[in-house]
């Protein structure tokens, strides 16, 4: 095994183990190192940068989620979690050009039904996590209702 192998081992592991502990319901403040971390050593991992910004918006970090959701979109512009991640950010810090994502959105989950679940699933876990989440109702308002 070599030490690029060990590292990718590590990190993948690092990010399973984030993963079981949110659905577990632990706190978003105590996942963030865990996402930041698995961030740091895989930069380009797209997935990682989803689910930091998504903790952020959860612990009411805005700026930093915007950040993070920036960098998940760059990453991989076609993921739908992301432009949502990214949306609700841009929502909750007063950015313009929301819409384009909204619409993005929309059509990624007439490409593939199974985004539009997740999507949903993604929305509702939020609103139960952090049940006055306004700027998340107002997207999945205007993801699902329009």
């Amino acid at each position: 095994m070599t030490d690029t192998t060990k590292t990718t081992n590590t990190v993948d592991s690092l990010f399973e183990e984030g993963l079981a502990r949110y659905k577990a319901g632990e706190a978003a403040t105590d996942l963030i190192p865990v996402f930041k971390e698995v961030c740091d050593r895989a930069p380009k991992a797209s997935s990682a940068w989803i689910c930091l910004a998504w903790l952020y918006l959860l612990d009411d970090k805005p700026n930093l989620a915007f950040k993070a959701a920036q960098k998940a979109v760059k990453i991989n512009p076609q993921d739908p979690q992301a432009r949502v991640n990214l949306a609700v950010a841009m929502l909750e810090t007063g950015q313009k050009g929301l819409r384009q994502h909204i619409d993005f959105t929309q059509q990624l989950m007439l490409v593939n039904p199974e985004w539009r679940e997740e999507i949903q699933n993604s929305i509702e876990d939020g609103l139960n996590r952090k049940p006055d989440w306004q700027s998340l109702a107002k997207v999945k308002n205007w993801l699902f209702n329009e």
